[in-house]
């Protein structure tokens, strides 16, 4: 390697030597003839070896060996001590001064050369030690920063929500047991827990986007962290749901204050893009204390008045109460009870006649679903419908319905008229699932029934969730003329402006309307309105829960063509069906 080298030596026959010997192997060499001289040039630029005379006037080698090694711009470098002295003392000292090594005037060649040439290679690998330890230091600190980083994202996914940002169900947890346990430790001390979902949130996603679904959440975020104590922890849980912790609270009315304070600042429309947006908010809301052992309890009794506040209307806080939890393992049981009929077909349907009003005649049936619990009996379907839709069991029942109710209709149209239709009840559920279309047709080529006898009934919800889909589908149905029937109409959107955008047959008038007509003409409500609709749009009516002759007598004078109800006949089964059927009844 070619070094830089300070030879100091105040004889210039030595130095003379020295520095054309180390000239000739390539080195740049420089001089100093003092101990002052050497120290000057040894800090003005450090030399990659310094070969130093022992005795010189004024400062020795030694004095300036000892100073070179406590400066620490040159305590690295080594040094070669030169001398005609070769004592053991003076070899001692030079080393205690700090040498590398020594060389003894006069000088042999090969000698200097192997030694300048091993402390030179000494010297480069320790440059190169020093240099891969400061990368490796260097590697070692990146590494250890990357490591951090990844760290600290792993810790933000594993507590945080990635859109929002919000805690998430994880880090909720862990500060509800954090506050739970202080409820331990101090029994006057409460906390409570409000459970959130937004109502129709999937709706507006499914027609609106994932995107314009997301910008809503985020705007619903913002709103409710205007809400909160300061205390307080906001966290989401998924999908359109939210939980907030108060951990210390004085009273209920706290807990209160803040959910209709939600209520109010979720009510006013949000902007999204070009949309403007109503969402309502669902709430439950439980006060824990001591007595709650486990903050899955809390979140359970929290997530119970929730659906409770959601079954009863929407955009409203339910408040737990002890009992609720009863009804919520009683509902548990039923679902898993309702399970178990569909695979051991509990059901039985049963058939309400529907009479054509201007001849008195049975025209068709409506097809309805009973249930025959083994240990309960009939439960009826206000019980267990809810249920089913909740769970999504309401689509295997509603096929099964409609499988049965096609069957039967096959084997009573060959037996006693072909003219003889049937209704069958089809919830939003099913009526959006995309196997509803190959399901009917498989029933139409295999029973060989009309389409035109098969009546769909479907709620205005089940257009209104989703237009899109449901034009899809009703258009579908149409192609095959399978008539088209609206469930209680009246009760619902009852928006106009669908039955012209939608290929539909038939209103049914529910019998919350008719309950009401009497003798009197002013007492008819909607009635009149309902029928002129329908006679503008060339649509038949269906009046249901007739249940007098009063009733019958407007009906028909507001000319609705077609009724049932219990003037004509409760549900029947099957075998009773037939029976009514082989009567040939008339009204």
């Amino acid at each position: 390697m070619k070094a830089d080298i300070l030879v100091v030596d105040d004889t210039p026959e030595n130095m003379r030597i020295l520095c054309t010997l180390l000239n000739h192997q390539g080195h740049t060499v420089r001089k100093a003839i003092n101990g002052e001289m050497a120290l000057t040039a040894a800090k003005a630029a450090v030399p990659d070896l310094i070969l130093l005379d022992i005795m010189m006037p004024n400062m020795s080698g030694y004095e300036v060996c000892q100073q070179l090694k406590a400066d620490p711009l040159t305590a690295s470098v080594p040094v070669i001590f030169l001398s005609a002295l070769n004592e053991t003392f003076d070899k001692v000292s030079a080393f205690k001064a700090g040498g590398a090594d020594y060389i003894s005037k006069p000088y042999n060649f090969e000698e200097v050369l192997a030694r300048v040439n091993h402390h030179l290679a000494l010297r480069l690998a320790l440059k190169e030690i020093h240099q891969l330890n400061a990368e490796l230091e260097q590697r070692v600190e990146t590494r250890t920063r990357e490591l951090e980083f990844a760290n600290a994202k792993l810790l933000e996914v594993a507590l945080y929500d990635p859109l929002t940002r919000l805690a998430n169900r994880v880090l909720f947890m862990q500060k509800l047991e954090e506050a739970l346990r202080a409820t331990h430790k101090d029994s006057m001390r409460q906390l409570a827990v409000l459970f959130l979902d937004c109502d129709r949130f999937k709706v507006i996603n499914d027609s609106l986007g994932h995107s314009v679904g997301d910008h809503l959440l985020l705007a619903i975020t913002q709103r409710l962290q205007h809400c909160l104590p300061a205390d307080a922890t906001l966290a989401r849980f998924g999908g359109d749901e939210f939980a907030i912790l108060l951990p210390q609270i004085d009273q209920v009315e706290q807990a209160i204050a803040v959910t209709n304070s939600i209520l109010r600042q979720i009510e006013p429309p949000f902007q999204i893009d070009t949309h403007e947006i109503f969402v309502s908010v669902s709430i439950g809301v439980v006060i824990g204390n001591g007595t709650y052992e486990r903050a899955e309890h809390l979140m359970r009794d929290a997530d119970t008045a929730m659906y409770r506040a959601k079954s009863t209307s929407k955009g409203r806080y339910c408040l737990f109460e002890i009992a609720m939890y009863a009804a919520a393992l009683q509902r548990l049981e039923l679902e898993t009870a309702l399970r178990r009929a569909i695979a051991l077909e509990e059901f039985e349907l049963y058939y309400q006649p529907i009479i054509d009003l201007q001849g008195g005649s049975i025209s068709g049936f409506e097809a309805l679903i009973r249930w025959r619990h083994p240990q309960k009996g009939s439960i009826p379907p206000s019980i267990f419908i809810p249920i089913a839709e909740e769970t999504g069991l309401i689509v295997p029942i509603g096929n099964w319905v409609l499988e049965q109710a096609c069957h039967q209709l096959c084997e009573w149209q060959q037996r006693f008229s072909h003219n003889l239709s049937m209704s069958v009840n089809v919830s939003a559920r099913q009526f959006m699932h995309p196997g509803l279309i190959e399901q009917i047709d498989r029933l139409l080529a295999t029973t060989s029934i009309a389409p035109s006898n098969l009546k769909l009934e479907i709620t205005e919800s089940a257009i209104m969730d989703n237009p899109h889909v449901a034009a899809i589908t009703l258009q579908q149905l149409r192609d095959r003329q399978i008539q088209l029937s609206i469930d209680d109409f009246g009760t619902g959107y009852s928006s106009l402006s669908y039955l012209h955008s939608f290929p539909v047959n038939i209103l049914k008038i529910d019998r919350s309307f008719i309950q009401n007509i009497d003798s009197q003409s002013n007492n008819l409500g909607l009635v009149p309105v309902i029928i002129n609709i329908a006679k503008t749009m060339n649509m038949n009516v269906i009046a249901e829960g007739i249940e007098t002759k009063i009733q019958l007598d407007q009906i028909k004078k507001l000319g609705c063509e077609f009724g049932q109800g219990y003037l004509f006949s409760k549900p029947l089964n099957a075998s009773e069906t037939i029976q009514l059927l082989s009567n040939k009844p008339r009204w």
